[in-house]
């Protein structure tokens, strides 16, 4: 029988070990004890530890180095143990900010080291062509927005103004590069995802805030051909690959939480 490729997805794999673990529990009644007076370092942790070292010393370590990082790595396991079972991991923003990040770098690893075929790039490449066209252009209308609830405020009453800032509220066959000069690398990449038009699109972010735009001419020049700028495709499928894939593993977890929040 075969699987459906979607069964492949590492997401997939970590959702399912984590539903796993929840049926296991469930079944026996018990829940999980993140502060276990058992620690076992295995065969795969020590390898793990000595690519660690080797990656920062350019060799790989001696008995006696990979005893030792053994010993610090049981160290730490008991101390993060400790501090658990005081509670300390609790309203400590830092912590909450790593173990964030951490789970987005589960959802997302596969996409950064994935290598895809020619076809993937070559499709990839045809359908963001404005990316890599050295000498794309755009003609748009931007109105800025400090917050993005504001934006949207603006955006469904009918956009009129928005909020003063330095930046040119209108630009004409402007060169990409000086496009993401002014507004960034994000802004530009969602005017190459936006069809040219009358209607004002958004809410787009930037680095300074928040933009409704009117995207009014876009022109893209000679495309290179892959094998020219296979490093560039490969590097941007990727990024927005990872990017997806975290986005979409988010709206999973979320899906499984009811938020409630006191104004």
């Amino acid at each position: 029988m075969t699987l459906p490729n979607w069964t492949r997805e590492p997401l997939v794999h970590f959702l399912a070990a984590g539903a796993a673990l929840f049926l296991l529990f469930a079944w026996i009644g018990e829940e999980a004890d993140p502060a276990s007076r058992t620690i076992t370092v295995t065969k795969e942790d020590r390898a793990r530890l000595a690519l660690q070292w080797e990656q920062t010393m350019s060799r790989a370590p001696t008995d006696a180095e990979l005893d030792a990082l053994t010993e610090q790595f049981v160290r730490e396991e008991v101390l993060y143990r400790e501090a658990l079972r005081l509670g300390l991991d609790r309203d400590d923003a830092v912590v909450r900010k790593r173990m964030a990040t951490k789970m987005d770098y589960l959802a997302n690893s596969a996409a950064e080291t994935a290598q895809p075929s020619d076809e993937v790039l070559q499709d990839w490449l045809d359908t963001h062509a404005a990316r890599f066209a050295e000498d794309a252009r755009f003609s748009f209308e931007q109105r800025y927005f400090a917050e993005r609830s504001q934006a949207e405020a603006a955006l469904a009453s009918g956009v009129s103004k928005g909020e003063a800032i330095s930046l040119p509220a209108s630009l004409v066959m402007q060169e990409r590069g000086r496009v993401a000069g002014h507004f960034g690398e994000a802004f530009t990449r969602s005017l190459e995802a936006m069809e040219p038009g009358e209607d004002w699109q958004g809410p787009v972010a930037s680095g300074f805030g928040w933009h409704l735009v009117k995207l009014t001419g876009r022109q893209v020049g000679e495309v290179p051909p892959l094998d020219q700028i296979r490093d560039r495709v490969l590097a941007d499928w990727q990024a927005d690959t990872a990017k997806a894939r975290r986005e979409e593993g988010y709206r999973i977890l979320r899906e499984a939480y009811e938020v409630e929040i006191e104004r």
